[in-house]
């Protein structure tokens, strides 16, 4: 069974209009085309980078030759403001969960059933309109060569006992986000603090000396790996693993305490201009959220996270607890808190 909201009262020239929405309106990181045998293209905004989901559009062409896709990759904050300013994709892929949500909620995705959402946890999906498809925890990243002789940490308290104890080798050396611009790294840092008030005292060490502020995990893993960063702390341990296993010079640090999990989400915008092909692109996408075995691609299924009942493990909530600290007056006082902490 598929029921996909067609959202029919477009008209034709509306739809082509929202196609031809100048790409100004939002910024493109990387774009990449994929032509198929039939004549449509399935328009995908995306923040996995395509070094990471290109195996996945690969093997579905392979399914589906017919189809074409239109791969954009954006930070989450851009693709937010993408769906929000009209333009017409028809999948929308994001990190952010609680930005996703908050389109969702406001009207921006179009209700869709099948029978593989059906048969998704009830946690990783909300009133047929945002799916998640994967379970990614954030981690930290050392480099091998700047931590060695150090001791590793098991606990978010052992860690910052560490940087306590070694101002000489993490002053300036230690990288995390930048949340005043990454919708992740501010979903990450405002979850962390909800769970846990190391949070803080971790976030002032870090000011104090000096950490390195990042958009994105990508480009703290590379400082890793390069050495100048000894750490990065809550990147995407997909990105992580994907690295470390052409990467030698890298490690995750296994912190025991808890782990922050996101779950990457997937809806069909209101704007959506080729619902057959979205529809087709979003259950073979959430097939492989639902597979067994994390096998070749690089992101983790959903059964990684398929413990919600632990305190230490598990995935954050996709629902309305999610608005809170996008409400405008919750994330100006966050994000004053925060800079108090970071920016020193």
């Amino acid at each position: 069974m598929r029921r996909v909201d067609l959202t029919r009262s477009l008209s034709a020239a509306i739809a082509y209009v929202l196609a031809s929405l100048p790409l100004g309106a939002f910024e493109i990181e990387d774009r990449r085309q994929y032509p198929g045998t039939g004549p449509d293209m399935v328009r995908v905004i995306s923040t996995a980078d395509l070094d990471v989901f290109e195996p996945f559009l690969l093997r579905l062409q392979q399914e589906q030759p017919e189809i074409g896709i239109d791969y954009y990759v954006a930070s989450s904050t851009e693709v937010h403001n993408a769906i929000r300013s009209g333009a017409a994709f028809d999948i929308a892929i994001s990190s952010a969960m609680d930005l996703q949500f908050q389109l969702a909620n406001d009207g921006y995705a179009q209700l869709y059933q099948s029978d593989v959402t059906d048969a998704l946890p009830a946690w990783a999906r909300w009133r047929d309109q945002v799916f998640a498809f994967t379970a990614e925890p954030a981690v930290a990243v050392i480099s091998r060569a700047r931590f060695e002789g150090l001791e590793r940490p098991q606990t978010r308290q052992e860690l910052i006992a560490l940087l306590r104890a070694h101002p000489d080798i993490f002053d300036a050396s230690v990288g995390t986000y930048d949340i005043r611009v990454s919708g992740l790294g501010y979903l990450f840092a405002t979850q962390e603090a909800r769970n846990s008030d190391t949070f803080w005292r971790l976030s002032e060490l870090m000011g104090q000396q000096r950490a390195a502020l990042y958009c994105c995990s990508a480009q703290m893993i590379d400082d890793v790996a390069s050495g100048r960063l000894v750490m990065a702390y809550n990147v995407l341990g997909s990105y992580a693993v994907e690295r470390i296993a052409r990467d030698d010079r890298l490690e995750i640090l296994e912190l025991e305490d808890y782990s922050t999990v996101m779950l990457r989400t997937a809806f069909i915008p209101r704007t959506a201009t080729q619902s057959e092909g979205a529809a087709l692109f979003l259950d073979r996408l959430l097939r492989e959220g639902l597979r067994q075995t994390p096998d070749a691609w690089v992101l983790p299924p959903l059964g990684a996270a398929d413990q919600p009942e632990s305190s230490t493990y598990g995935p954050i909530r996709l629902g309305p607890a999610l608005l809170v600290y996008l409400d405008r007056l919750n994330r100006e006082a966050f994000l004053s808190a925060w800079s108090d902490a970071m920016v020193q």
